[in-house]
Formats: structure tokens, C-alpha cells, sequence
């Protein structure tokens, strides 16, 4: 008789179907849940969710692929975003983008070798009246200069 072995993530995404519920409404508790604790979701991951609450794969991707906040490929442990509204852009975002690049050694998209950062535009970040703005991970900056988002990289570093 065979018996499947189940691999930490399948028995993670058990108990939080256990603990969320198994129809599509848990869908992006579960997805965010997994985001926090792996930093990105897997195709293995999404199969499973997938499978657990019976819906189709391509649902699930559906779901990662439109929100921000969810990744399906690992990035870095610090995730930077920044705004790239016309408000930011009449602020000065050009000057702080280049300055957060420099500071990293890597252009909008990448990640460091090191998997420290990833740097990704926002479409917004609802802050027009506060611009230029960016995030790292869950804070957000505001009325920023390049010397400041420097200074905020090198404290997160």
C-alpha cells in the first residue's frame, strides 16, 4: 500500500484551510497568509490551495498575479515600491528612483544578489498629497528626497 508523504507546506496549507475554511472566500486570506511566511507563492503552493478549495489553478494565479502584495516568483526580504503617479512624478520621483538604484546596484524589477531588496514600482499609494512616495515592506514614506530614501535603505540594511 502507498502512502503519500505530505511536505511541510501541503500540511501548512491543510491547517489553514482548516482554520479559514475551504470555499473561494478564504482564497486571499490563505494566499496573503503564505505570502507572510514564505515571501512568495509557489506553483506547488498554488496547485494546493487550488486543490484544497476546489477551485482551477489558473483562479488562483489569477488572484496573485492582480494584487501587488502577492508574489508568485521569491523576491527580496525588503520589498520597495515605489509611486509612480503623476504626483510623484512632478515631485521628483526620476531623482529618487536613480538614487535607490545606485544605492542598490540594481535597476526597477530586479532583486539584489544578496536577496535583500526588490524594487518594484506601485501604481499608487494613495498618497498624491504627500508625494514623492515609496514603501519598504509594510511602512510608507512620504515627501521624500533621495538623501531620505537613501537614508531609510541604509537603516533597513
Amino acid at each position: 500500500m502507498f502512502v503519500e508523504e505530505k511536505t511541510s507546506l501541503a500540511v501548512e496549507i491543510e491547517s489553514l484551510v482548516k482554520k479559514y475554511g475551504n470555499d473561494r472566500s478564504a482564497l486571499l486570506t490563505i494566499l496573503h497568509e503564505i505570502q507572510k511566511q514564505h515571501r512568495y507563492i509557489s506553483d506547488y503552493a498554488q496547485q494546493e490551495i487550488a486543490r484544497h478549495l476546489n477551485i482551477h489553478p489558473v483562479e488562483v494565479y489569477s488572484v496573485i498575479s492582480f494584487y501587488a502584495f502577492l508574489n508568485s516568483e521569491p523576491k527580496g526580504r525588503n520589498i520597495v515600491r515605489i509611486c509612480r503617479t503623476v504626483s510623484c512624478e512632478m515631485k521628483g520621483k526620476e531623482a529618487l528612483e536613480k538614487a535607490i538604484e545606485r544605492e542598490l546596484g540594481i535597476r526597477i524589477g530586479e532583486t539584489t544578489k544578496d536577496k535583500k531588496f526588490t524594487v518594484e514600482y506601485a501604481n499608487c499609494l494613495g498618497l498624491c498629497d504627500v508625494a514623492p512616495a515609496m514603501s519598504i515592506n509594510d511602512r510608507v514614506y512620504t515627501r521624500l528626497t533621495p538623501e531620505k530614501a537613501v537614508q531609510l535603505l541604509n537603516e533597513v540594511k
